[in-house]
């Protein structure tokens, strides 16, 4: 009885041991399958504590993906070690050197004409030539080029240099927006490469930019930095500019004009201004702007805009305490009102808030430049705001900007 006792237990732990493999047989099979599977598809995978799992898909899907606050995303701002690399090897040739020369004259008394006056006195000076630098792009293949009006205005000659050629193109200016800091300059020719104007729209804080052009006279000079700021107005030698992008990339004196540019490599901005009290600020004219005026200036059309003279600051938490405003939920804060200027005149006031502008209820301050701009000097247009508890109305008469 003994002995047959210990050959049933010895069956028994014999037939769980090949249960113990059987079952580990199906386990490897399964594993074997299932990598089969994936490999077939194309999927790799990977073994975690959690079993098996999908690698990580890192491409760009071909439909944009919308990110929490609704905009589309097509991984522009996804910053790798060759991203600049790329788009210095893409966009740097289509970025020009612009230099100027401007004669001045000194006023000639009559009395220079007497020998007596003349030697007493000493000769009048001769005419002295005054050169400028600035940056610019090519922005059609025809040899159009964008650039900002301070580095072209009064110039009796501009030159453009390519990379492509040492010798410098002589060129034209075809149409100027003094009030918006634009112009538009042509050099003869075929074939140039150019760039692509994006959307500045889609341009948010944080968002990589790079910058080129030719701070110093340093030719094509690469700098790269994030959007610091957007919606920014700025007073720059008496003009008022609206809406201006702001950046921590470096831009000096001879940037101006040049391109600011997404990982796109898409002109997003043109470099303008650099804030010379302080490190790490500058600004931009933002391409939704320039793609208001583009056409006219293509066409030889010098742009002279409406003005009323305000700048305005979005709907925050802080500009509705600062200005005591509570209970307002939509709207544009004006933040400052230009003495003597259209809004002035018409009793327009720091701290109101403006709710509708010609009829259209205003949400943001793009919305209020886009109504004034598509207006013409002389017209009267209707401004509703709220201040003090209570809506008021008032007309404005719009104004020719004052830098023309």
């Amino acid at each position: 009885m003994e002995r047959s006792d210990w050959e049933k237990a010895d069956q028994g732990r014999s037939g769980c041991a090949r249960s113990l493999i059987f079952i580990a047989l199906l386990l490897i099979g399964a594993l074997i399958g299932a990598l089969t599977l994936h490999f077939v598809a194309g999927t790799p995978l990977n073994v975690s504590e959690g079993g098996l799992l999908p690698e990580q898909d890192n491409r760009v899907p071909e439909t944009p993906a919308v990110s929490g606050d609704g905009r589309q995303n097509y991984g522009r701002n996804i910053m790798t070690s060759d991203t600049v690399r790329d788009i210095v090897a893409q966009c740097g040739d289509s970025v020009v050197r612009i230099t100027t020369e401007v004669t001045r004259t000194s006023t000639q008394s009559p009395f220079f004409n007497d020998p007596f006056f003349r030697d007493f006195f000493g000769y009048p000076q001769e005419p002295q030539k005054q050169t400028g630098l600035g940056s610019g792009f090519l922005f059609r293949q025809d040899g159009y080029i964008l650039t900002n009006n301070h580095v072209v205005e009064g110039a009796d000659k501009i030159n453009v240099y390519l990379t492509s050629n040492e010798n410098p193109y002589e060129a034209r200016i075809i149409g100027r927006a003094p009030e918006l800091d634009l112009a538009v300059i042509k050099i003869e020719g075929e074939n140039f490469p150019y760039l692509t104007i994006g959307d500045s729209d889609q341009v948010y804080v944080g968002d990589w930019v790079v910058a080129i052009g030719n701070p110093y006279g340093l030719d094509h000079t690469v700098t790269v930095g994030v959007i610091s700021a957007t919606g920014r107005p700025l007073n720059i030698e008496g003009t008022m500019y609206q809406n201006l992008l702001q950046t921590d990339a470096a831009i000096n004196p001879g940037n101006s004009g040049g391109p600011m540019l997404n990982l796109n490599g898409e002109v997003i901005g043109i470099n303008t201004a650099v804030n010379a009290t302080a490190q790490g600020i500058g600004f931009a004219i933002p391409s939704s702007t320039v793609l208001d005026v583009l056409q006219d200036l293509e066409t030889g059309v010098d742009r002279v805009r409406p003005w009323i003279g305000i700048t305005m600051q979005p709907m925050s938490q802080d500009m509705i305490q600062y200005f005591n405003i509570e209970g307002m939920e939509s709207g544009v804060i004006v933040y400052s009102v230009v003495e003597d200027a259209p809004a002035a005149k018409a009793g327009i006031k720091r701290g109101d808030v403006l709710l509708e502008v010609d009829g259209q209820k205003i949400t943001d301050s793009t919305q209020v430049q886009s109504i004034i701009a598509s207006r013409k000097v002389g017209d009267l247009v209707k401004i509703i705001v709220y201040r003090d508890g209570s809506q008021a109305e008032f007309m404005v008469k719009l104004e020719a900007s004052r830098s023309q």
